[in-house]
């Protein structure tokens, strides 16, 4: 039954990115994890989302072998275990190539913190991967696209930057449910968004202070956040 609910949810944050637009076809995939069971339910690989049913969810271990499904995993799988197993916090990953963001992914930038709607989200830039050399290109490419992620979180916490731009890519998102994480993917986007134009607008505009950025993102995922209803 927990695995039929987390098909259910995994199905469901698919769906949300491609009605919010940050999908086209079958391009990026959603998948959450079941800690207790070390298993990991996601996108099969290459089939139109309006034919997905929970059913059609792949559930894997930790390797990546099959544990159910008939069909093929995301190509992405190895990237997604990646992430799960360097980051024991988050509880689901989005993968998407939503205009904007991935914009500032090929053009190999950080998203900057330029206003309080990024800082309620990200506390700081959403940062950029290194280009990968060829040899991670040529062998295990979605594990060492994982890699590329892990290394740039070295001196980062995923919990409080819960995206990041792999070069030249894409973005990937995570967060502690699958709805989280689809969540952080639509706001990833529209910071993206806001970024560009207010570059435009304003070549030099400066960010915001660390002191106003660390009262926007606390107040809502602090110790003592205040946002909202208890």
């Amino acid at each position: 039954m927990k695995l039929e609910k987390l098909r259910t949810e995994v199905l469901e944050a698919n769906l949300e990115v491609v009605r919010r637009g940050l999908v086209l076809y079958t391009f990026g995939n959603a998948s959450g994890i079941s800690r207790e069971d070390g298993w990991i339910v996601i996108k099969p690989s290459g089939v139109p989302y309006d034919l997905l049913r929970p059913e059609h969810m792949v559930i894997t271990d930790l390797e990546g072998h099959i544990v159910e499904g008939d069909l093929k995993a995301s190509s992405d799988l190895a990237t997604h275990l990646c992430l799960y197993q360097a980051f024991p916090s988050i509880g689901a990953v989005v993968h998407t190539h939503s205009r904007f963001a991935t914009a500032w992914a090929q053009a190999g930038r950080e998203i900057p913190c330029l206003g309080t709607t990024h800082a309620d989200y990200f506390r700081g830039p959403v940062p950029v991967t290194d280009p990968m050399e060829a040899r991670e290109i040529e062998s295990d490419y979605e594990w060492n696209t994982g890699q590329a992620i892990v290394r740039r979180f070295a001196e980062l916490d995923a919990a409080a930057v819960p995206s990041v731009l792999v070069a030249g890519h894409a973005p990937f998102c995570w967060g502690p449910t699958p709805a989280g994480a689809a969540h952080n993917a639509v706001i990833l986007e529209e910071v993206a968004w806001m970024a560009y134009h207010t570059l435009v607008i304003n070549s030099a505009a400066d960010g915001l202070t660390d002191m106003l950025r660390d009262k926007h993102f606390l107040r809502k995922h602090g110790p003592g956040a205040y946002y909202g209803q208890k």
